[in-house]
């Protein structure tokens, strides 16, 4: 456990506070995040915000909207359960920490909770187009900008490009280019 000394002997655990979307990008940030927690001897606290799908404003506007709140806290909650299970085999980090379910859009939830000395925030970062971009803001380019702790920010896999691209031509319907596998074959060992 890391402890930074403080006035009148103040005890302060480091935190690794993760935030959480239960996408497949996230999968590789909760399990660097889980690196850095105990490589830092950190307490680990995955976090998954969410916002009713009509916004806050408008839920907390129509009556009927409030009737479904703990439905879409619970189902927030399954992604999150989900996303560890995913990662970690179970519910259970095997690390110490807490996993957390907020109601808020996730730049500032992550920066609210990220708020300790000796916190360290990971987010995703990277592999959004222009469209995405304009039409979502990126939580975490929010977090890089506002965050008062060090901020990890994770690049999404190389291979998710690919699979990008492989989605897209199977939407399409157009065929597989073998091209490049004929290529690699032809430049391989006889023996491999």
């Amino acid at each position: 456990m890391s402890v930074s000394p403080g006035p009148a002997s103040a005890r302060v655990v480091a935190r690794v506070v993760v935030g959480v979307s239960g996408s497949p990008g996230c999968l590789a940030v909760l399990d660097r995040a889980a690196d850095e927690a105990r490589l830092r001897g950190a307490e680990l606290w995955p976090v998954l915000a969410w916002e009713p799908p009509v916004g806050d404003l408008a839920a907390h506007r129509v009556p009927a909207t409030t009737a479904m709140v703990p439905e879409w806290e619970r189902l927030a909650r399954e992604r999150l359960v989900a996303a560890l299970r995913d990662v970690f085999g179970g519910v259970g980090t095997g690390l110490p920490g807490q996993a957390l379910v907020v109601r808020g859009a996730p730049g500032p939830a992550l920066i609210r909770i990220a708020d300790r000395d000796g916190d360290v925030l990971v987010v995703g970062a990277g592999g959004r187009g222009r469209l995405r971009r304009a039409l979502w803001p990126s939580v975490g380019r929010y977090c890089l900008a506002h965050a008062a702790c060090p901020v990890l920010a994770v690049p999404p896999s190389p291979l998710r490009a690919a699979l990008t691209a492989a989605h897209r031509r199977n939407a399409l319907r157009r065929r597989l280019d073998t091209g490049h596998l004929e290529r690699e074959f032809e430049t391989a060992p006889p023996d491999a």
